[in-house]
């Protein structure tokens, strides 16, 4: 019993992390960039993803309201951060010139 206490500990505090990660991602990026990316405001997903951390931090992993701040933090994840991250060029660190392409410079057939 004692493994699986570890194991559930150590999965709720990868929660915390991640939950956590997800809201300060979100307190960083632009008001206006939400709007851009049409995606709900900022302060409602500041609000979600704070509630979503507030939940992992206080209630054990079994009960369900965990799972559902797990949930609004994976679509805040995967569907709003990389809609923010396109309208703000916050991708990848790399600047490429005005002539490259989606898949590298362009040369003009050189």
């Amino acid at each position: 019993m004692q493994g699986f206490a570890n194991l559930m500990w150590l999965l709720s505090l990868a929660l915390i992390v991640f939950s956590g990660f997800a809201l300060l991602d979100a307190a960083i990026r632009r008001e206006d960039a939400y709007r851009a990316a049409d995606k709900k405001t900022k302060p409602f997903w500041l609000i979600i993803l704070g509630i979503a951390f507030v939940v992992n931090l206080l209630f054990p992993i079994l009960s369900f309201l965990p799972i559902i701040g797990l949930i609004a933090t994976i679509v805040y994840m995967v569907d709003v951060r990389p809609a923010l991250r396109q309208i703000t060029g916050g991708g990848g660190g790399r600047r490429g010139s005005s002539s490259d392409g989606p898949y590298g410079p362009y040369n003009g057939g050189r």
